[in-house]
């Protein structure tokens, strides 16, 4: 065996372990990139039924009312959301959510049910985020009659 062979095999397990750690770091340092995911309505949206589910392959999400304050229940915990009013001038009204019993549970105080009650669509936008990745809906939710 010559020489060169000899440090070949004592250096390989020491650069098997080097790109194995280096592989870890580098898929760490790409699961903590910002992603950015649409939600796409399941149907129609009716909140007040709580018949509005929103998609993006496994993770759904379902926004609904009760009693003026407005949930938004996921499949996966997230880390915050926060759903938005559209008024007519596409002006926005932002209501940060906050966790309720879970962090799969959010909900907040909102006017949304009187204005579905009138029967007009109201036009929301939701973004909820999971570790970086940002999923976000622009929906239009009516009370069917």
């Amino acid at each position: 065996m010559n020489k060169h062979t000899k440090l070949a095999i004592l250096i390989a397990p020491l650069l098997l372990v080097i790109g194995y750690i280096g592989s870890d770091y580098f898929i760490q340092y790409q699961s903590e990139q910002d992603k950015l995911f649409q939600l796409v309505p399941d149907g129609s949206c009716d909140i007040l039924a709580q018949n509005c589910v929103l998609k993006s392959g496994e993770f759904k999400v379902n926004v609904f009312d009760k009693d003026g304050v407005t949930t938004v229940n996921t499949t996966f915990p997230l880390d915050s959301a926060i759903l938005f009013m559209v008024e007519q001038d596409d002006k926005t009204i932002a209501y940060p959510l906050k966790m309720a019993d879970s962090p799969y549970y959010w909900n907040s105080s909102t006017p949304l049910r009187k204005r579905l009650i009138t029967g007009e669509k109201q036009k929301l936008r939701l973004i909820a985020t999971i570790k970086g990745g940002q999923y976000i809906s622009e929906f239009y939710s009516q009370v069917a009659n």
